[in-house]
């Protein structure tokens, strides 16, 4: 058990509180999102959880208080209530109940879990592999490691991630304390970032996009797990690749918002069982992988349908984030990531499909939990620890902290040939954007 170490990590993440309210932006500001009527059949697939635009960071670590409605400026810092025990013996105690109510605290699955075909094949691509902050260190906000999907056909091939990282439990901060004169453990990264996982980046100008398979945001400074199914990419794609794990991760010098060296710790492996597929995969087309930002207009996708398609489907990925100045349309906080956006999408001119990303079920990713003993400590989010509470919980351009976000599905017309798809995203603000992808999946008999 820890030794006056309550007493220590109070002082500690006090000082964060007052660092925070005096700090005005992070150094990488994210971007925001959309809003609208859910005009469209099209709705976001079932999916846990959300994510984060490269090179942006999205809203600040332990946030004040406030009513989900009312998000201000002077909101986006963080305030944690602490009070001291008097008594040195009592704040031992304190701390060594701490201790075990962290590990008492965290909540256990309830789903069942089928066991897994022994005919699965297991590949390992990162194992605690970190990605960090630094432009001159490596594995600066992202990682890649050579696949392969040969062997298929594929009944089922998931892709299974976990995150960790240092700043949680904060009885590890007695083992890994903060710098001198800094708020936080240097390898800490305390924000909510975008986490994706993509295959084959393009490496020369006139390369196709990257294929987007899952988009997430990294919790406020806590471990996350997930997995994807990536069945028809595999089975669409046989053959050699290049996977790519990426994190808008960023560091503050001074360590008081967020650690001087933060970073984060990714394990990803494939789960491969052969068998027949579930569909006959034609071909998987990466259309678009960037930003839509205030000056961006209509964005126009050429792509080509083969003979013999009887299905497909457009994935569509779409997550707001970084900064909205003045008062922008449709927000409830002065950020587009707090922004409902109205996105309309059209095949070869025709009929527009409007869509409304939005979450408002980040609530469900805030299990209240307490570090302390009950005379003392703070309230703080299971699964978001480093998150103010209201921050954690307010709704946001389509996507939560801690959680993947799922794709919209559009169905594009089953006549072989060429076509385009158009997107428009109005009233972006200026200072906000969107991370977007497209990505055609196409099937036959």
């Amino acid at each position: 058990m820890m030794k006056n170490a309550w007493p220590w990590l109070s002082a500690i993440l006090l000082l964060t509180v007052i660092a925070c309210s005096d700090s005005a932006d992070k150094s990488d500001p994210g971007d925001e999102d959309a809003a609208g009527e859910a005009d469209s059949e099209s709705e976001p697939a079932d999916g846990d959880e959300d994510v984060i635009a490269e090179g942006e960071g999205d809203s600040e670590p332990l946030e004040r208080e406030t009513p989900e409605e009312e998000l201000t400026d002077s909101d986006s810092a963080d305030v944690i209530e602490e009070e001291t025990d008097g008594d040195e013996d009592a704040a031992e105690n304190d701390a060594d109940l701490a201790s075990e109510q962290e590990e008492a605290e965290a909540p256990e699955a309830e789903e069942d879990v089928e066991p897994e075909d022994p005919n699965t094949a297991t590949v390992v691509v990162f194992d605690r592999a970190r990605i960090g902050s630094n432009p001159a260190g490596p594995n600066f906000q992202s990682l890649a490691a050579d696949i392969d999907f040969s062997g298929g056909p594929f009944a089922n091939v998931r892709l299974v991630v976990d995150l960790d990282t240092t700043c949680y439990p904060f009885s590890s901060w007695q083992g890994n304390p903060p710098p001198q004169g800094q708020n936080w453990p240097a390898d800490c990264d305390a924000f909510d970032r975008n986490f994706e996982f993509t295959l084959d980046d393009p490496q020369t100008e006139g390369d196709p996009p990257a294929l987007e398979l899952v988009r997430a945001i990294t919790p406020f400074g806590g471990p996350l797990h997930f997995e994807a199914d990536i069945t028809d990419a595999a089975n669409g794609l046989p053959g050699a690749h290049r996977l790519r794990a990426f994190i808008s991760t960023w560091s503050d010098a001074s360590g008081q918002v967020t650690g001087s060296n933060g970073g984060w710790f990714v394990s990803a492996k494939l789960k491969l069982l052969p068998g027949p597929p579930p569909r006959q995969v034609l071909a998987v087309l990466p259309l678009y992988n960037g930003g839509y930002g205030a000056s961006t207009g209509t964005l126009a996708v050429p792509f080509s349908l083969p003979e013999g398609a009887t299905s497909a489907r457009v994935e569509y990925r779409a997550t707001g984030h970084g900064g909205a100045q003045g008062s922008p349309l449709f927000c409830i906080g002065p950020a587009e990531e707090f922004c409902r956006r109205r996105h309309e999408a059209a095949f070869d001119g025709g009929e527009a499909i409007l869509l409304r990303p939005w979450r408002d079920d980040c609530t469900t990713l805030c299990t209240e939990a307490h570090y302390g003993s009950p005379t003392g400590g703070f309230d703080y989010c299971l699964e978001n620890p480093c998150g103010a509470m209201a921050s954690v919980r307010a709704p946001r351009a389509n996507w939560c902290p801690g959680s993947v976000t799922p794709p919209f599905f559009l169905d594009p017309p089953l006549v072989a040939g060429e076509h385009e798809l158009t997107l428009t995203i109005p009233d972006v603000a200026e200072g906000g954007s969107w991370r977007i992808s497209l990505a055609a999946f196409i099937f036959g008999e």
